[in-house]
């Protein structure tokens, strides 16, 4: 016979290896859930041509999806309460699944399109709740190693996804990169209910805020659609752009003061008022879209003009993940004992200086010279995650843990959307800047002409030799102006964190879960 809510306190947690396991378990629908949002990135060109479509429509397999998402992730508070978390994730997980294999299915963009709508309704619950799980089952004394867990997953799936991508694209067929998906999806929602449906707690049936909703779908879809169609249409040249981004300003005013003052609202906005959670969420957003676009920018320089395959660019930058996931146990003990506000801004900060230290790259440099920064930043990664998002949901109190957890997600989210279009524009436009000014350097023009000469090229191949060294040199220069942007937003993100009040109590994220 099933538990009752009632009868909750009553069942006995899990405990030694089936703990772990059902930790396993939330991490994988985690780290699913987050792979998708990257893992059709690098097959855009194979999934078009396959469903004869233009790269440019076929942008919308990604778009879609990261609407979908951003819009039902802060919903996951209210969803929670309404029909329970444990049961929301196990319907959420297979629906997830039974998506995927519609998108596996599709034969024409429109129905991949639809598919990968519903894939991110579904996905959206995913990454909140599966860490509002973790912090519900864990005793108080392994919970940071819990969360290390889920933190780890959030950070490497982003790395693998267009590696898995690329190679599933190159070895198989594209559907492959989401029917990979059906068996962790049902094997975790089955898993998972068996498990932790002696963990649901008593519902809060609280009404439909309809108005709210209407207004988060409005600014976040709108929003949403600039950030990834502004670079195709010339940003505010474009009519279109124009008009989304002032219906996205207010939407999000009205949406802001609505949610305010609505007795049950379908984001709890309220949790802001806790100045640890506010100041631990600015932190994550600007670090997150500074990793976000450095992660994004890494293996398109290298596939792009470095010479790299796609498979040689995913191993250079899997190193990240490698090095992260092996300093990850020492953050989590760490941040039980230590003040996280030293972890983290000592994390962030690494991750600044390590890409101040990428500035200095050329176009000679070997694989292990690309490799060395990205091992370097792995070892800073797990010291700002783990520490910050325990140092977050400690902030709140137990009932906001849901509303809290979404709130930060979506956030973090929206901050790499909105770094990989602002840095993928940047270095397009400052890449067009330096190989202006390179070409006005006349005397090196010369002097490259008869180097080229010189070793046998005449006529129009000469040109094109130099013009192809110079663009080489412009990227280059590019790429090393960006990631100086990029290291400089990690250090105002390390300095962010001291705006979080000293904490009165040991930081351990069990305590804002009640257990």
């Amino acid at each position: 016979m099933n538990p009752t809510p009632s009868q909750t306190n009553t069942v006995a947690p899990l405990q030694g290896g089936m703990l772990w396991f059902a930790a396993i378990i939330l991490a994988a629908a985690n780290f699913v859930a987050v792979l998708d949002m990257t893992i059709a990135n690098v097959s855009v060109p194979t999934i078009a041509g396959g469903l004869g479509a233009t790269s440019s429509q076929g942008t919308w397999v990604i778009t879609s999806y990261a609407v979908a998402e951003a819009i039902t992730v802060p919903l996951t508070g209210w969803l929670a309460a309404r029909f329970g978390a444990v049961r929301v994730f196990t319907v959420a997980m297979a629906l997830f699944g039974g998506f995927s294999a519609l998108c596996g299915l599709a034969n024409s963009l429109g129905m991949l399109v639809f598919a990968r709508i519903c894939q991110g309704f579904a996905g959206g619950p995913l990454m909140p709740l599966s860490q509002t799980l973790l912090l519900r089952i864990f005793p108080k004394e392994k919970a940071t190693a819990a969360v290390g867990i889920w933190s780890m997953t959030t950070l490497v799936a982003p790395v693998l996804g267009p590696i898995l991508g690329g190679y599933i694209c190159d070895e198989y067929a594209w559907p492959w990169i989401f029917n990979i998906n059906l068996p962790i999806a049902f094997a975790c929602a089955f898993i998972a209910w068996k498990l932790l449906k002696r963990y649901e707690e008593p519902l809060v049936r609280n009404p439909i805020d309809r108005i709210g909703l209407a207004l988060l779908i409005v600014w976040v879809g709108s929003l949403q659609l600039v950030l990834d169609e502004g670079k195709n249409l010339d940003w505010f040249a474009s009519p279109e752009i124009i008009v989304l981004s002032v219906i996205a300003a207010i939407g999000f005013v009205i949406f802001m003061i609505w949610e305010l003052h609505e007795e049950h609202p379908i984001v709890d906005l309220r949790v802001f008022r806790h100045r640890g959670f506010s100041a631990s969420v600015l932190t994550i957003s600007l670090a997150f879209a500074a990793f976000f676009g450095a992660n994004v920018l890494t293996p398109q320089w290298l596939q792009t003009y470095m010479g790299y395959t796609s498979t040689q660019a995913g191993m250079a930058t899997a190193w990240t993940g490698v090095f992260a996931v092996f300093v990850a146990p020492l953050a989590a003990g760490l941040s039980a004992k230590v003040d996280p506000r030293k972890l983290v801004f000592g994390g962030v900060l690494w991750l600044g200086i390590v890409c101040l230290w990428r500035t200095i790259a050329t176009t000679d440099m070997g694989y292990w010279e690309v490799a060395m920064p990205l091992m370097a930043m792995g070892l800073g990664l797990p010291f700002f995650f783990i520490p910050l998002t325990g140092l977050a949901m400690a902030s709140v109190d137990q009932p906001e843990m849901a509303s809290a957890a979404g709130l930060m997600n979506f956030l973090r989210t929206l901050s790499g959307a909105f770094a990989t279009s602002l840095i993928t524009t940047m270095w397009e436009d400052q890449t067009t800047v330096n190989h202006a000014e390179l070409i006005a350097l006349s005397d090196a023009d010369q002097m490259l002409q008869k180097f080229f000469e010189g070793m046998g090229s005449a006529g129009e191949a000469t040109l094109q030799n130099i013009d192809r060294l110079i663009n080489a040199q412009a990227v280059m220069l590019a790429t090393n102006q960006v990631m100086s942007i990029v290291g400089l937003s990690f250090i105002v993100a390390a300095f962010a964190i001291w705006l979080a009040p000293k904490p009165q109590r040991k930081i351990d994220p069990a305590e804002a879960s009640g257990h």
